[in-house]
């Protein structure tokens, strides 16, 4: 929820669980949204497959990743999933299909005290960066059904 107060604005935390938190219980750095539009659709959960438009910024604003510079083509994955900086990851859930929200995530849930650097070696996010995401859920899918099935001895 969003609530502006003397131009300043509450966003809601959360937890690295992914449960919002009251602001009193929090311990240490928290991811931070605010619900730019709700959405109307299905919600995602833990394990919930994902399709999202994003743009990714510093703290000053610089753009360092974005749909676009993929051909605005979705990111889709599975929340949970190694190789997605966590604060990304607990930011979109709970959010609903159609939602746009904006993430402010410490450099605990993002790429922590390491340099993220280009292909020929440029330092894109520096180590200790906060970030910023923009990100509009398109999709929501259940996570695939894990293969309980036992081969058949022949």
């Amino acid at each position: 929820m969003l609530v502006a107060a003397g131009g300043y604005y509450a966003y809601t935390n959360y937890s690295s669980s992914g449960d919002a938190v009251a602001p009193a219980e929090q311990a240490g750095e928290v991811v931070q949204a605010q619900d730019v539009t709700v959405g109307t659709g299905a919600e995602a959960s833990p394990s919930s497959v994902v399709s999202v438009l994003y743009v990714g910024k510093l703290a000053d604003g610089t753009i360092f990743d974005s749909s676009e510079a993929h051909g605005n083509e979705p990111l889709t994955f599975q929340l949970g999933t190694p190789g997605i900086i966590a604060g990304f990851q607990i930011g979109i859930n709970g959010m609903k299909e159609g939602g746009e929200r904006v993430m402010a995530v410490p450099p605990s849930f993002g790429y922590g005290s390491e340099d993220v650097k280009d292909a020929d070696g440029k330092v894109i996010i520096p180590a200790n960066s906060a970030l910023v995401f923009e990100v509009k859920l398109l999709k929501v899918e259940s996570a695939p059904a894990a293969d309980t099935s036992t081969p058949s001895a022949e």
